[in-house]
This record gives structure tokens, C-alpha cells and sequence, in this order.
């Protein structure tokens, strides 16, 4: 049996779950901004592992993955801690905003000064009171500014023990992606955290296949990570797809203004060469010819068809 779990100054006893409210500041209404938190804690020792949605706070999709991921799991037969943060971004969830009031982005302000603005602020308490005590976490996103995503994990691969975790997550890709400094990613690789981040489908959506991957994953990748023991009543998802795996992306953008007629979908696996849509004006029977300039497999693009030239309109993982 373990002992009891410390979150928040509130200790959660073995083989139990507590909703928490974790204070994130005030609007100039007066109104308290607070996170909301779950904190399952196992019957037994193990692995402490966070879910975290919503750092940008139009990026919706990981906070109806993570409801889905906590009905599915039972504390009483779980081993370790899972901490789960379906909003992170709370000022940006309750506007439709990718930012916070301040036009900062979160996920460039890790880890964060208690001292510093409402972004570096909220960064430095999630810092502290999520990653601090964590061993693994994954971060669950989805496309930005009129995109949409393929389901995929990103991570560093070199890494035996992440790619292990990105293979058992089993999304229809998995990205080799460096960190970008100020990112949720990159504070907790270097305070020597493993993490995943999830990419799937559109802002301000419940993606369906973007959730139902996010979910059948991430339970595969508690289970792989220890967390969720064999044999327990959790029924963890066989893999659906072998991952296809890539080192290198690259966006194909528009070469001139007009409506973009895309010809490919999410997953579909493309020749370089190969004819991924048309531009045209809006009375056009012909148009522009848009290519692939290398094979890959197509992993995001435009949902709107209205583009400018240097637009970037289907996002490429190639594939060796």
C-alpha cells in the first residue's frame, strides 16, 4: 500500500481520487481564475505522470481526452500518481484565445517568475506544483490559426525510453522534433522529465478521430509507463496502425493568392511530385498546380480554402 499523495498542501489517501482547485490569478473583474485539477493516487507505489491540455487555450481537443482517459481509469487499481490538467491556459480557454490577456504566448514562457507577467506566472506554478513531483507527462495540442492535424506524437526519439513511450502511445505517426526554447517540452526534458506532446486535429474542435487517437494513446502509454497495472479492469486499446516515423517536416506554401481546392487528406501517403490540390479564383475551372516537394505523408493542412501567397497549406512528414 502506498502512502498518501501531497498536492497542493492536501494529502490524497492510496486508492482514491480529489478534484482541486488550483489558484491561477484574478480578472480585472475580481473574478478568481483557478486550474482544475484531478489527482488519482494508486493503491501502490509507481510512476507519477501528468495529462495537460489547453496551453493554448483555443486548443481544446486534449480537454475531452483527458475526461475520456479519467472515466476509463479506476484508482483503485492503479500504481503510482496521475495528475491530470484538462485546462492549463484558463485566461485563453474562457476567450477562445490561443494567448493569454497579455498576447504572450504560455508555451514560450516556461518555466516561468513567480515575478514576472501573468503567462511567466501561471508557467512557474504549473512548473512547480505539476512538473516538479512528475516523472512523465504527455501535453495534448492540435493545430493552430485554421489547420488541422493528423494525430501524432512528437519527441525526441533519440531518446530510448521516450521513443518507447511514443511507440506504445501507437498514433499513426510519431515526429523526431527538437524543443523550442520557453516550451512546456523543453523546461521538463531538461529537469530530466520524460514527455510526449499529442498534436491532433482543429481549434475550438472535439476533433472525433483526433480524440478517439489522443485516447486509445494515451492509455496505451500509461500502461507501457506503469501506471495502469496489468490485468486491471482498464481495458487498454490494441494499436490500430504501426506508426510511420519521421525526422524532417516541411510545409508546402501557397505561390499565390486564391482558393485553395486541397486533394489529399489527413494520413494519405504521397510521391514527391504528386498533385496535393489546385489554386484558382473563385471562377476558375482550372488553376494553379500545388505539388509535394518531397514523399512524406500528409500530416496537417488549411481548413480554409481563402489563402495568400506564402500561406503555408499542407504540412509534410517525409518518410524515408
Amino acid at each position: 500500500m502506498s502512502d498518501s499523495f501531497v498536492f497542493a498542501g492536501q494529502a490524497i489517501a492510496p486508492a482514491s481520487r480529489r478534484q482541486i482547485r488550483l489558484p491561477a490569478g484574478r480578472l480585472p473583474s475580481g473574478t478568481e481564475l483557478s486550474l482544475p485539477i484531478e489527482v488519482l493516487h494508486g493503491h501502490r507505489p509507481g510512476p507519477t505522470v501528468w495529462l495537460s491540455g489547453a496551453i493554448h487555450g483555443d486548443e481544446i481537443v486534449g480537454v475531452e481526452i483527458i475526461r475520456r482517459v479519467l472515466e476509463e481509469l479506476d484508482e483503485k487499481t492503479l500504481a503510482g500518481t496521475l495528475i491530470a490538467i484538462p485546462v492549463v491556459n484558463v485566461f485563453g480557454f474562457v476567450s477562445g484565445s490561443r494567448y493569454l490577456p497579455d498576447r504572450r504566448d504560455l508555451n514560450r514562457c516556461f518555466p516561468g517568475s513567480s515575478r514576472g507577467s501573468l503567462a511567466s506566472r501561471l508557467a512557474r506554478v504549473f512548473v512547480d506544483q505539476v512538473v516538479t513531483p512528475c516523472d512523465f507527462g504527455i501535453d495534448f495540442h492540435a493545430g493552430s490559426d485554421d489547420r488541422t492535424n493528423l494525430a501524432q506524437i512528437r519527441g525526441n526519439l533519440d531518446d530510448p525510453e521516450t521513443r518507447r513511450l511514443a511507440l506504445a502511445f501507437a498514433p499513426p505517426l510519431v515526429v523526431h522534433s527538437k524543443t523550442i526554447r520557453g516550451s512546456l517540452r523543453d523546461t521538463a526534458l531538461k529537469a530530466g522529465k520524460k514527455i510526449l506532446l499529442f498534436e491532433g486535429g482543429e481549434p475550438r474542435r472535439f476533433s472525433p478521430a483526433a480524440v478517439k487517437a489522443g485516447v486509445a494513446g494515451a492509455l496505451r502509454a500509461l500502461a507501457a509507463v506503469g501506471i495502469v497495472e496489468p490485468g486491471a479492469d482498464t481495458t487498454i486499446p490494441a494499436p490500430t496502425v504501426e506508426p510511420a516515423e519521421s525526422r524532417a517536416t516541411t510545409w508546402v506554401r501557397a505561390s499565390r493568392g486564391g482558393i485553395f481546392r486541397l486533394g489529399v487528406k489527413l494520413g494519405d501517403r504521397v510521391a514527391r511530385g504528386e498533385l496535393l490540390g489546385i489554386i484558382g479564383d473563385p471562377s476558375d475551372r482550372g488553376g494553379t498546380e500545388v505539388r509535394a516537394r518531397v514523399t512524406g505523408m500528409v500530416m496537417g493542412h488549411a481548413v480554409n480554402p481563402l489563402v495568400h501567397q506564402g500561406d503555408g497549406i499542407v504540412h509534410l512528414a517525409e518518410l524515408e
